[in-house]
């Protein structure tokens, strides 16, 4: 089954010169799909997981760049006080035999307003030509991931894999923030241990997969200076 790829990305400054590069990339579910829900084989019509021809958006992949690029506020995480770091949002829907869309739920949970916005424009887009099986229209599934990146100027936090954190490894990542010296730093996570090294040199140690958000503080001012969000995973 051929994959319908797109990708889209806005950038914007805002203020405390805070931006949000959001990113977006439309693609089949082709592994590991969910079971179709209860509610959507009521009527006996099947939810296709593969089908010959993709369900296409009204323009084709430009069509669908122009509406996500024109509905989806990259603003959104930053208004709602999102740590920086990555946040890919996955948002799966059907898309039915006439076209209409269906059973649009969130599969990720970052919040931040984030999973409602994307939800929101794809429940109020236009209806889709429908996916083709054999020649014939049938229900299908989609799945929309959208990325988010939130990133703050004032510091700086340097890693291999940005924002991403490994089990059962030291992460070495390195935080520069202007115009405060290392020693006047304070740092903490909600998950691991951070242990400082030298020349802005930090440790990191974490043990579960999921998340774990780093606060960045200046002790001699007694002032939070921000937060990054990182996603912890298993080492491969």
């Amino acid at each position: 089954m051929a994959e319908d790829l797109s990708a889209i990305i806005i950038m914007r400054v805002i203020l405390f010169f805070l931006f949000v590069l959001l990113t977006t990339k439309l693609f089949s579910q082709t592994t590991d799909p969910p079971p179709p829900p209860a509610d959507s084989v009521v009527t006996g019509d099947k939810v296709f997981e593969k089908v010959d021809v993709e369900a296409i958006f009204p323009g084709a992949n430009m069509g669908w760049r122009k509406h996500l690029e024109k509905n989806l506020d990259p603003n959104v995480p930053v208004e709602n006080g999102a740590p920086v770091g990555y946040y890919t949002v996955i948002v799966q829907f059907i898309v039915d035999k006439t076209g209409n869309i269906s059973d649009v739920k969130a599969l990720t949970n970052f919040g931040y307003g984030m999973e409602e916005q994307v939800v929101r424009v794809i429940q109020k887009g236009p209806s889709w030509t429908p996916a083709l099986y054999k020649g014939k229209p049938v229900k299908a599934y989609r799945k929309q991931p959208v990325t988010y990146i939130v990133n703050a100027d004032g510091f700086e936090v340097i890693m291999s894999d940005k924002y991403i954190l490994y089990t059962g490894i030291e992460n070495i990542i390195s935080v520069k923030v202007d115009k405060v010296k290392s020693k006047d730093l304070s740092l903490s996570l909600t998950q691991g241990t951070i242990t400082a090294g030298d020349n802005d040199i930090y440790y990191i140690k974490v043990n579960t997969p999921g998340k774990s958000i780093l606060e960045i503080y200046n002790k001699k001012k007694n002032k939070k200076i921000g937060s990054v969000y990182f996603i912890v995973r298993k080492k491969s």
